[in-house]
């Protein structure tokens, strides 16, 4: 199988320097990154994917089957990663990637050295003694209202997801990613991101991580943040001064500047 067509992987930067594998969120795509690329690929080689069933990927390649899981999405990474003979790259996964990541570097760890979570989150659903930002019946709601009428979903949740009110255009954008993925494909995706407990997970990441978060995000809330970084013996946590749940695009100087200062650090 063509792992680069499948995936729709795109290469940037120096081709000796250091590598940066990007991975997107639910119902979004590569596009995601396009406002701190320019400042990575100055000084890495920053690698872009599209998980199958996303953005440019061969929708051909989609098992319900695979992508009931996190599992199905974490051998898409290792395929990426095999593909390009990428050994100790920097996996920077955005949302439920950054769950992705962690078992990516478990099942390959040659492959991956180092982790960014960008507002991360191993479990949507309260529970006892943890504060996941959503209750039992707010996810099956979620998930019923997506099911029911997606394209009325995206629009309804899209601006939610990425706050910032006042500049409506990057909820229209996020609404437009949403909108262009295939209903049958999202509603999969959807439970595998808001039903996966991914806690027990993180006890076993031993690689450099940075774990980023905004001062306000609805969808991962600062409480998961803290409890992320308190569960990888050695993380840092990095809190930006901004809104939403895609500082990516929300904030995409500050996100480029915390990503490049814990890069310097692993030197």
């Amino acid at each position: 199988m063509d792992i680069r067509r499948r995936n729709n992987v795109n290469v940037t930067g120096p081709d000796d320097a250091p590598v940066l594998l990007l991975a997107h969120g639910f119902g979004c795509d590569q596009n995601m990154w396009r406002l701190v690329v320019p400042a990575l690929a100055k000084r890495y080689r920053v690698v872009l994917f599209d998980y199958v069933g996303s953005g440019g990927s061969d929708l051909a390649a989609w098992s319900e089957e695979r992508y009931s899981s996190l599992q199905g999405y974490a051998a898409d990474v290792v395929d990426v990663c095999e593909e390009l003979d990428l050994r100790q790259a920097v996996f920077v996964g955005h949302s439920v990637s950054a769950m992705v990541g962690v078992l990516a570097a478990q099942a390959a760890p040659e492959r991956i050295g180092a982790l960014v979570m960008v507002t991360p989150s191993p479990c949507y659903i309260d529970d006892e003694g943890y504060t996941g930002g959503f209750s039992t019946e707010d996810i099956d709601e979620l998930l019923a209202s997506l099911e029911a009428n997606y394209l009325g979903w995206s629009s309804a949740m899209a601006p939610v997801i990425m706050g910032n009110p006042e500049r409506p255009e990057l909820g229209q954008e996020l609404t437009n990613s949403f909108c262009a993925t295939d209903p049958d494909i999202a509603r999969v995706f959807a439970r595998t991101t808001f039903l996966t407990d991914s806690r027990e997970d993180l006890e076993g990441v031993s690689v450099p991580t940075l774990v980023l978060e905004c001062e306000q995000d609805a969808i991962a809330p600062r409480e998961v943040g803290a409890y992320v970084h308190g569960a990888i013996p050695g993380s840092r946590l990095v809190t930006l001064d901004a809104t939403g749940h895609c500082p990516q695009l929300s904030a995409p100087e500050a996100t480029t500047g915390a990503i490049l200062g814990f890069l310097e650090s692993l030197k």
